[in-house]
């Protein structure tokens, strides 16, 4: 079995945090988004070959970031975009990598920004049980953020219906960004872009191939992030942190109050200030600041500064409200 980790997105929702650096980098704890996902497929035997796929922009630092690693399956499959607007879709981008890398297995792919509570090894179990294309499901909980996702339908574990970011959801069950195809249904991914169907989002794809061919849903409970704003960014890191911090050792606290899912990272210093549900890159320095729902890249400077819901890109000076 293949898998395809799907990385290449300019997540522009998130900057300036990413603007220089892909969203599948942004740490988790004291691993990052993507790296969980490559653990999960590094110990599972059925995959043996792991292909990441990004774009021309981000390729160099998917190249760095994997010779810095001890992970053996993932290797770079790039697509030929520099910029938002010339991507050609997730469907688009899957089925040119297909054809560019001769896969013939069954596939697995899974969204590089996606955390999960569950296994993917307990996915691919079902997979192999249904022997169908099979997706995750998981339920929002609320038909307003079920607007945003595909909206699946079952009859047991059977997809009969499914309607990509409907504007009147009837559920709040919803397609996640991991999905498993037999072999023999890549070849229907030409078919489907030949006929002139939607080659942006996955769940096109699954909403016209439901029609052709039992789909199955692996629904799973417990927690799940599609990693894309900062909000969902920073509800991840406090799902993982679950109210604790995590504090660097070579971070320096002077007159420091540390509230609930802070993490502050290496080099960084925090005198006379009061962080709450806050990410704190590299080298940053906080001084008389109160900070609250923000991220804070590295190499920034923040002095008597009071943040709620803000994004501080790298090697930022403020002080005083007034940038430098």
């Amino acid at each position: 079995m293949k898998a395809v980790v799907l990385a290449g997105g300019y997540a522009t929702r998130l900057w300036p945090i990413t603007k220089h650096r892909p969203k599948m980098f942004l740490p988790i704890g004291n691993s990052t988004v993507v790296d969980r996902i490559f653990a999960e497929l590094e110990a599972d035997e059925r995959i043996d070959e792991v292909f990441v796929s990004t774009n021309e922009r981000f390729a160099p630092e998917f190249e760095a970031h994997l010779a810095e690693n001890a992970f053996e399956k993932p290797t770079l499959s790039v697509e030929e975009t520099t910029a938002e607007d010339e991507k050609f879709g997730v469907v688009g981008a899957l089925a040119q990598l297909v054809e560019r890398e001769g896969v013939d297995d069954d596939l697995l792919v899974i969204a590089g920004d996606n955390l999960m509570s569950f296994a993917v090894s307990d996915f691919l179990d079902y997979f192999e049980a249904t022997g169908t294309p099979t997706l995750a499901a998981y339920d929002v909980g609320s038909r307003e953020k079920a607007k945003s996702y595909g909206l699946v339908e079952l009859d047991g574990n059977r997809v009969v219906d499914f309607q990509e970011k409907p504007d009147d959801p009837k559920s709040t069950l919803v397609s996640i960004a991991c999905y498993a195809f037999p072999s023999e249904h890549l070849s229907l991914l030409p078919t489907y872009l030949e006929d002139g169907n939607n080659p942006d989002e996955p769940g096109w794809f699954v909403q016209w191939l439901q029609d052709r061919e039992p789909t199955h849903a692996y629904t799973f409970e417990g927690a799940w992030f599609d990693i894309g704003t900062p909000e969902s960014y920073l509800d991840a890191v406090g799902w993982h942190l679950d109210g604790d911090s995590l504090v660097a050792e070579s971070a320096t606290l002077d007159g420091a109050s540390i509230g609930e899912n802070v993490h502050v990272m290496e080099g960084a210093t925090i005198e006379e200030s009061n962080l709450d549900h806050a990410v704190i890159f590299p080298d940053a320095t906080v001084r008389n600041g109160d900070i609250r729902r923000s991220i804070i890249d590295e190499g920034t400077h923040l002095e008597n500064l009071d943040l709620a819901g803000a994004l501080i890109g790298a090697h930022t000076t403020i002080r005083n409200g007034t940038p430098e």
